[in-house]
């Protein structure tokens, strides 16, 4: 079969991140386009990877008609997910934007790894969950990476065993170096947070329906007026309930652990050492910088799985719903965050909305 020729919308740290692996490390794929709203950028980087070798600034600009070997720039993005030498979509491009290019993704018929958020807010992330049913196939997948991550897919075989009983609680720990300082307060919600809304649904394999946002005394490193670091609790459909610490200035690395609590025992990755297992060992090693670094396999085996799944016309990953009720969680958990009281989930009913 012939290769996925990609284009990627946004190449700031994520999108450019995700050039150089389609490039680089994904097999069966070929990064054909570019777009960025920093036309310098996308320039630079189009300039230093090995399919533009040879070919200038002017051959690949938005303008020109010439679909060569390397990577074309496009002004807009919308050009870029309806061109015919463009396969599939990767969109790293800012969450406000998500929206409007996945409804062109659908237009086209393209199959579209979109980064979260899906879209800023749960009304249109459900627009985007309907107008994907409508089309009659799946094609957006979202950029969940932590499914991918082999410590916590071995977490999710162990707790889907049974060995450990049924799994009563979850214990999540997320932190960051440093953010700059326009990272509000929602946006540790929206952006960061995101991901444990996600881990907790995926290894309970429930719905979420309630948040509560507790704002601790914050770090003297932020704003006034900004909330970092954060606690939340989620409750799950069972009563089942997680918690999560995030904190994006911490000063010391980037750090991500989770650690199940089930009936017969406990489970805890993010340590270093895979899966561990609680029983009286002690432990220890680096920690790393930042997000690339923890999770750089969990997105090499992401796109390559999309890849692989675009190419047999399929996703395999997390879907416009799970993106659809995230967004839900984290609109709530962002009332919360005004409020200071719990907040239930308001979630559209699946079985109507996808029939």
């Amino acid at each position: 079969m012939s290769d996925v020729r990609v284009g990627i919308v946004g190449v700031g740290v994520m999108g450019a991140d995700h050039a150089e692996r389609v490039v680089r490390k994904t097999s069966g794929a070929r990064l054909v386009a570019v777009s960025d709203a920093d036309q310098a950028r996308a320039e630079e980087l189009a300039d230093r990877l090995p399919e533009t070798q040879g070919v200038g600034s002017a051959a690949r600009h938005a303008g020109g008609s010439s679909y060569g070997d390397g990577i074309r720039v496009v002004e807009d993005p919308l050009d870029l997910i309806a061109a015919d030498d463009v396969d599939a979509v990767i969109l790293a491009s800012p969450g406000f934007a998500h929206a409007e290019q996945l409804f062109a993704c659908l237009e086209h018929g393209k199959p579209v790894l979109c980064e979260k958020p899906l879209t800023m807010d749960a009304a249109s992330a459900l627009r985007v969950v309907e107008a994907e049913h409508k089309v009659g196939r799946q094609l957006i997948q979202v950029g969940f990476m932590r499914r991918f991550d082999p410590e916590y897919a071995a977490l999710k075989q162990l707790l889907d065993s049974g060995d450990l009983g049924r799994t009563l609680l979850l214990h999540n720990v997320h932190r960051n170096r440093s953010v700059p300082p326009s990272f509000r307060s929602e946006m540790i919600v929206r952006d960061s947070m995101v991901h444990e809304v996600d881990v907790a649904r995926w290894l309970f394999g429930e719905e979420i329906t309630r948040i509560t946002v507790y704002t601790p005394k914050p770090t003297s490193l932020v704003a006034a007026g900004a909330f970092d670091p954060q606690l939340a609790v989620f409750e799950l459909a069972s009563g089942a309930m997680a918690d999560v610490e995030v904190f994006v200035n911490f000063q010391v690395g980037y750090e991500v652990r989770c650690e199940a609590v089930a009936e017969r025992g406990s489970a805890t990755i993010g340590l270093g050492s895979g899966v561990f297992t609680r029983a009286g060992e002690h432990w220890g090693g680096a920690m790393p910088a930042d997000f690339r670094v923890r999770f750089e396999q969990a997105y090499d085996l992401e796109v390559q799985r999309w890849i692989d799944a675009t190419a047999r016309g399929e996703i395999d990953g997390p879907s416009a719903w799970d993106g659809y009720a995230a967004a839900a969680v984290c609109e709530a958990g962002i009332e919360s965050l005004s409020s200071g009281k719990p907040v239930d989930v308001a979630l559209a009913d699946r079985s109507k909305v996808l029939g």
